[in-house]
């Protein structure tokens, strides 16, 4: 396999546990017109200073962050190590696809909710721009090979979807890992990655067949 172009490598980043929410949610667990603020510079989605307690059938995980900006709809995403923890079903999905998923409660400053679903294992993917995603030859929801380089832990990821949502002015992008994921990889504050090929030609691209 020849060797990748630098320019091809983007940032691989570890999503820990996190809610997205939708304002009239946000509205009662925080009180009417409560605004989630960045936690620091933001452009497009961000981490904000919100904080709630999401409570399951075996135990309580505090401080959760919730992301902004608000959504149409309710997700709390966790690793598989999450799900065992809090007693839930472990349901691999993409971000969105919650219909037949777990609920779950949370509670916050000022009130509480029962969600009746929204709880998933977010598949991991990388946002390519539509120029990097030229460059690899992928298609938008293509399943590819993600292969992440770190100090004596690098490895590939097969059954990694490719999106082009990225950054459309530069040739860039970004992947999205959980944090078993990301500590199976030895993933720290700047790990890189690229694609090796679609995970249909993993036989081809690896001469095993």
């Amino acid at each position: 396999m020849n060797q990748i172009d630098e320019n091809m490598k983007f940032r691989i980043t570890v999503s820990a546990r996190h809610l997205h929410l939708t304002q009239e949610t946000v509205d009662i667990l925080f009180g009417k017109g409560h605004k989630i603020e960045p936690d620091g510079p933001a452009k497009g989605q961000f981490l904000s200073t919100t904080r709630a307690t999401v409570v399951g059938p075996k135990c309580t995980f505090e401080r959760v962050a919730v992301m902004g900006p608000n959504r149409d709809f309710n997700q709390f995403e966790i690793s598989m190590t999450d799900a065992r923890a809090i007693g839930l079903p472990a349901v691999l999905r993409m971000s969105g696809d919650i219909e037949d998923t777990p609920g779950i409660k949370i509670i916050g400053t000022a009130g509480e909710v029962i969600l009746t679903n929204g709880v998933i294992i977010a598949k991991r993917h990388v946002h390519l721009s539509p120029s990097l995603a030229d460059a690899y030859g992928v298609e938008d929801g293509d399943n590819v090979l993600l292969r992440i380089d770190s100090d004596g832990r690098s490895l590939i990821f097969d059954d990694t979807i490719a999106e082009r949502n990225g950054p459309p002015d530069y040739m860039g992008g970004i992947a999205h890992i959980d944090t078993d994921e990301g500590n199976a990889a030895g993933v720290g504050k700047n790990t890189y990655g690229y694609i090796v090929g679609k995970s249909a030609d993993f036989l081809k691209i690896f001469s095993l067949s």
